[in-house]
């Protein structure tokens, strides 16, 4: 990436049809959780017009009602009335749920290492191999408060507050579905200008797009947005095509794992493919995902490096990655093979290992199925991953 250019990211509201369904599944997987830690999850949804399906491969020891709990989801993101094509009260809701494979089982209950001399703890650990191979990448930096870059930030900050003003009545003509989306000019890789800022609101028939305008201009983008980035050079478009009633799923169909780059880092870094939601921890997709986005927001948050991607690459069933790979883009204060060294030292990335170190086992994923896995500072409860409960150590390691 040069070091002058513009950047877009997006986010999309809660009552996004793709977020509809993630939040579903991600409920599924909390509400087993919640009686059943160890749990196997992988569920997904998909939701339409009058119409939920929950799908997938679930093998637990407790009951969840899948029907009660999509319908509760719905009605909490503001799906109330029929009239709005789709409602939790009266959609119907199928489920098609089997076992997990013992093909899969068999890989992740038993990793294919055998280390001489572990203690329990070791052992318990080395039992859990990977639940799929795979790449993940996980990124921070010093951009943001949140350690993320600006322009998804500021798409994901602009949703909530979307969110917020229709929840709160503010304003009551709002319906659920809405994404935003910011391009930022950047200089010597520092955002410096907001070029364009779209926010598109499912509305009520009667309001008018100049009122809409307005009211989101006042309500919305001026209390997120940095005053600094705005001036009469930025192209605000609040819903350009014009209208905006018909939405949710109704309009759309909506498919768990279909916003994966709004889960994570809009786009600033690679992603390896695999969707979060509806799984549970021992899939690495997620897991792995977590762990790589714990240790670099701790390199940053150590002064090591303004800015810090890690890939973490797995097989099924094995417990240790197979590759472990650094870019800091050129900020470092060490070098790189040293920051791969205090990286194996000061993180485990085996799958249980991490579960056990950021609390993965908890219900905690609903609340993340929206706004965003990464940079979540707005919950009441941190999640393990945003933690930086490692620099400090990481900082006197690197010997700064």
């Amino acid at each position: 990436m040069a070091d002058n250019f513009i950047f877009s990211s997006e986010s999309v509201t809660e009552g996004h049809p793709d977020k509809v369904a993630d939040q579903i599944s991600d409920g599924v997987l909390d509400a087993i959780l919640k009686d059943d830690p160890d749990g196997r999850v992988a569920c997904e949804t998909l939701c339409t017009t009058g119409l939920v399906m929950v799908s997938g491969e679930i093998t637990t020891k407790t009951y969840v009602d899948i029907p009660k709990i999509a319908r509760e989801i719905v009605q909490e993101i503001g799906y109330t009335r029929a009239k709005y094509g789709f409602d939790g009260e009266t959609c119907a809701v199928l489920t098609a749920i089997d076992e997990q494979s013992g093909d899969i089982a068999q890989g992740v209950d038993n990793a294919i290492e055998v280390r001489d001399n572990k203690s329990i703890s070791e052992e318990e650990i080395a039992k859990i191999g990977a639940g799929d191979q795979g790449m993940m990448f996980g990124y921070a930096c010093n951009e943001t408060k949140e350690f993320m870059p600006m322009p998804i930030a500021l798409a994901h900050a602009l949703s909530r507050q979307l969110t917020k003003v229709r929840k709160d009545g503010t304003l009551s003509y709002l319906r659920p579905d809405g994404k935003t989306q910011v391009s930022l000019k950047y200089e010597n890789r520092k955002a410096v200008h907001a070029d364009t800022i779209v926010v598109s609101a499912q509305h009520h028939p009667e309001a008018n797009l100049k009122d809409i305008r307005a009211d989101i201009i006042e309500h919305v983008i001026n209390p997120i947005v940095p005053a600094y980035l705005i001036d009469s050079d930025t192209r605000i478009f609040v819903n350009p095509t014009g209208r905006f009633v018909k939405g949710g799923p109704m309009a759309d169909t909506g498919l768990t794992g279909r916003k994966i780059i709004v889960d994570t880092y809009g786009g600033w870094v690679p992603h390896g493919g695999g969707a979060f939601s509806g799984k549970d921890p021992t899939k690495v997709d997620r897991s792995g995902a977590y762990m790589t986005r714990y240790a670099a927001k701790n390199i940053v948050a150590a002064g090591i490096a303004d800015e810090c991607q890690i890939q973490v690459a797995y097989a099924i069933g094995v417990a240790e990655p197979v590759s472990l790979n650094v870019n800091t883009f050129g900020t470092a204060k060490i070098d790189e093979a040293k920051i791969v060294e205090l990286l194996r030292e000061y993180f485990d990335f085996r799958p249980a290992a991490i579960i056990r170190d950021l609390d993965l086992k908890k219900p905690q994923y609903k609340a993340l199925a929206a706004y965003g896995h990464m940079g979540r500072i707005d919950l009441p409860v941190l999640p393990g991953w945003e933690k930086t409960d490692r620099a400090e150590a990481l900082r006197k390691a690197a010997g700064l």
